[in-house]
């Protein structure tokens, strides 16, 4: 889903840079209002993650596949604000180091995956968790709400191509939103199955990030350090973001995915342009000159995961942390100054 340079027009480019850029700033502040020290490291990882796990594309139908978007993971796991800067640092990397997303489409693509795609994911998974409560509501809501959140970030990107002329409207918003229901069914899944897998392995953590008490020792400081709990959910989910990046990614699906079939089919794919306006370092997801593809792969891979988890790490230290102290607890005394 992400769009390359070539395809949108400058009102659409114009206008979804103005979005973009509106809805960061609402949920920066809403960040640095939260003052969950706590999201700092766990922004990183997630960064990290669903960069890595965006790499692997999985079959859908008729030489198609999808990926995940990861927005209502982001959302469920760290609240919808700070999943739009997570989703915004991962499309930044995507697009400036590997040519995945048009430098001049980078608005439009963060408006519809980073911006619609966690908010609106989140809204569905509160809704269904309303509704059905427990670890079932849990699990539909996720499953509901990654799917809903693919459809509706795929009905934007194909509302953006048609104001664009991409195409005829009627061909084009009936095909992506149909391709994306299937890919949404896979989205779904797999957010479920990551949340689930999550909450085994670290049970209270989403309570923990989303209390509103925020008080906490010098020791869990995301700037002094972290206990030995943190830094090992950090150590782990670094090694689990690079397994997938070295490992798996290569063996990922090569068809086109959904927007790019599309393309060819409705004949829009000649407009795309890359590397007009900004050479990647490792286009494709491979670094240049490794002969292997398994290798340029995954070092491209490794790459983009760490600085995938630097640029998230450090957006959400600068928001949460930038301006903020933690409280400091004298020996033998049980004030907090």
């Amino acid at each position: 889903m992400h769009i390359p340079d070539g395809f949108l027009d400058a009102r659409t480019i114009g206008l979804s840079f103005g979005l973009a850029a509106i809805g960061v700033t609402v949920a920066a502040s809403e960040v640095r209002a939260e003052e969950h020290p706590k999201k700092v490291p766990l922004m990183g990882v997630a960064g990290a993650f669903i960069f890595a796990a965006q790499m692997i594309n999985f079959p859908i139908i008729g030489g198609t596949s999808g990926h995940l978007v990861g927005g209502v993971l982001a959302a469920t796991l760290l609240g919808p604000a700070a999943a739009v800067i997570v989703m915004t640092a991962i499309l930044t990397v995507q697009c400036f180091l590997f040519a995945d997303g048009g430098v001049t489409a980078l608005g439009a693509n963060i408006f519809n995956m980073a911006i619609i795609s966690p908010i609106c994911g989140y809204a569905f998974y509160r809704f269904v968790r309303r509704l059905v409560p427990g670890d079932i509501g849990r699990i539909a809501g996720a499953t509901f709400a990654a799917w809903a959140s693919t459809v509706l970030a795929s009905l934007a990107c194909a509302g953006q191509l048609a104001i664009s002329g991409a195409g005829d409207p009627g061909i084009i918003l009936p095909a992506m939103t149909g391709i994306h229901m299937l890919t949404g069914i896979g989205e779904g899944i797999m957010t479920a199955m990551i949340l689930e897998s999550i909450r085994h392995l670290r049970p209270g953590l989403f309570e923990e990030i989303t209390s509103s008490d925020t008080s906490f020792p010098a020791s869990l400081s995301p700037i002094h350090g972290f206990t030995d709990g943190w830094s090992g959910m950090i150590a782990f989910g670094l090694i689990v973001s690079l397994g997938l990046a070295v490992f798996v990614s290569p063996f990922a699906c090569s068809w086109p995915d959904g927007l790019e079939h599309v393309a060819r089919v409705v004949g829009f794919d000649v407009k795309a342009v890359p590397g007009a306006f900004f050479h990647a370092p490792a286009p494709d997801y491979r670094v240049p000159g490794v002969p292997w593809a398994f290798a340029a792969t995954a070092l491209a891979g490794s790459f983009g995961t760490i600085v995938a988890f630097l640029l998230s790490f450090l957006w959400a230290r600068l928001l949460i942390a930038g301006g903020r102290r933690p409280p400091v607890v004298s020996a033998g005394s049980t004030s907090v100054s």
